[in-house]
């Protein structure tokens, strides 16, 4: 019997303090492909994303461009927000972490943490890195600096905070990440075991308003306000309607469903230590599987503001239009490891592979059709979808998902060069005839496989097939 079980899928939440930028894209994108699989496959799903509105970083850049705190993270929210439309992206929810109903969550995950004696008040003095918003220990230190912020000094703070007490769950995060099908890719959650494995410290989980006053308040002290992970993290369940679950889909999408997290990989510690460990002090179901990609390189370097080489998913859509965008990045970003990417290669992956790839061949097989067949080609019944294609989306792979699918159009391809129909159709009309009806057939199959990837293209080209015509030009030149 086929599992159909309900399936929820989240990324993280983009920090709200610059423009959206590739690699986000990237894991929107992703998210949302295998959200439209698995509907494809029959299963009810919840598809989450947003935008993380908290802490010293946000607070610093409303302050020094003079705005409003809720009117800066207003005006970023709504450039994330209009991906959707950009990106074709089919989320069931947009979870903004000021909003209401998410700090009531926030807080009620605090509290169940404190009741389980999981949270207690202490002075302290450490380093902290304000590019993470977090203090680093001892042997977090590379030369002296965060590893992810080689640039910027710690600073030294000593202040009163709330901690939680992360050691607590060592045994229990041991348990967790030593299931495989917990997180994948393997290195990655071997890095977080290695981590647990050392030796947890207990986190601080609070900012004192003198210092931060940009967040959410800490629950029956006014004096603090809560460190910007502990409550961002909990957007993955108040976008569920958590704590109230008035429409059950907490209990519906995270208790009996599967859940599913994509995240970058410097997310680790984040993604699958601290919010595990707070579900587990909370009593809550644990995540179920967490993917983590790596970064997109611009130009051979890692993509950085204070570089200037951030590429935009808007600029990427203008030139190559929404489809496009989505294939580039699911065909030809890795799903785990760092890909480079240029404008060059970007060009010729659109003008090879779609251009005079996918365009040229449903162009010339619905023209042969139109021309030559006097009424559409019966549509193909659903069968179940290759192994090749079904195991790519299991394992999350969807570079792999669209390497078979243009390995079918290679053989179209080849196919239409050896048999030559449209010479074939002069000589033996009734044989050329059915060489086309079987082409426009596959190519009716190719349109089915693309539509978690390509929903736009896979109706265009149904459409085609049903209509009997040539489509307009699927993806235009670029020197047109």
């Amino acid at each position: 019997m086929i599992d159909k079980k309900p399936h929820y899928i989240t990324t993280t939440l983009p920090y709200v303090n610059a423009d959206p930028h590739i690699g986000f894209a990237f894991e929107l994108v992703e998210a949302d492909a295998i959200a439209r699989y698995r509907r494809l496959m029959g299963h009810e799903v919840f598809f989450n994303t947003g935008t993380d509105e908290h802490g010293q970083k946000i607070a610093e850049k409303a302050d020094q461009e003079d705005i409003p705190r809720q009117v800066y993270v207003d005006q970023y929210a709504n450039k994330f927000a209009k991906l959707k439309d950009a990106l074709n992206l089919s989320f069931d929810n947009f979870i903004r972490t000021s909003a209401l109903e998410h700090q009531v969550a926030a807080q009620t995950i605090w509290k169940k943490c404190r009741d389980k004696g999981d949270i207690y008040k202490k002075s302290y003095k450490g380093l902290y890195c304000v590019g993470d918003e977090m203090f680093l220990r001892e042997n977090d230190l590379v030369d002296g600096h965060c590893p992810n912020h080689p640039n910027v000094d710690p600073v030294e703070i000593e202040e009163e905070n709330y901690f939680f007490k992360l050691s607590n769950y060592q045994k229990q995060l041991e348990e967790y990440l030593s299931d495989p099908t917990r997180t994948l890719s393997e290195a990655y959650r071997k890095w977080a075991l290695e981590f647990v494995s050392d030796g947890l410290e207990d986190l601080s989980i609070s900012r004192n308003k003198s210092r931060l006053d940009w967040g959410i308040p800490v629950p029956d002290d006014n004096e603090q306000v809560m460190y910007v992970w502990f409550d961002a993290l909990t957007n993955y369940i108040s976008t569920l309607g958590w704590p109230n679950d008035i429409e059950g889909k907490f209990e519906k999408f995270w208790i009996e469903g599967e859940t599913l997290q994509l995240a970058g990989k410097d997310q680790v510690r984040f993604q699958s230590i601290i919010w595990q460990a707070m579900l587990m002090s909370a009593d809550i179901k644990q995540t179920d599987k967490i993917v983590y990609h790596g970064f997109i390189n611009s130009g051979g370097q890692k993509m950085s503001k204070s570089l200037g080489n951030v590429i935009s998913p808007y600029e990427l859509v203008e030139k190559y239009g929404t489809e496009a965008t989505r294939y580039l990045l699911l065909r030809h970003v890795h799903p785990s490891e760092d890909t480079d990417i240029t404008s060059e290669r970007l060009d010729e992956w659109y003008t090879a592979n779609l251009v005079n790839g996918l365009g040229n061949l449903v162009a010339r097989v619905m023209k042969m059709a139109e021309i030559h067949l006097e009424e559409p080609v019966v549509r193909p019944e659903a069968t179940d979808l290759p192994d090749e294609y079904t195991n790519a989306f299991a394992n999350f792979n969807l570079q792999q998902a669209g390497d078979y699918i243009w390995l079918l159009i290679g053989k179209l391809d080849e196919r239409i060069a050896t048999e030559e129909p449209f010479k074939l159709v002069k000589i033996e009309s009734e044989k050329a005839k059915t060489i086309i009806r079987e082409l426009v057939q596959e190519i009716y199959i190719i349109a089915r496989l693309l539509n978690p990837i390509m929903p736009e293209t896979c109706r265009i080209i149904k459409e085609a097939v049903l209509a009997n015509k040539k489509p307009t030009n699927l993806f235009n030149r670029l020197d047109v």
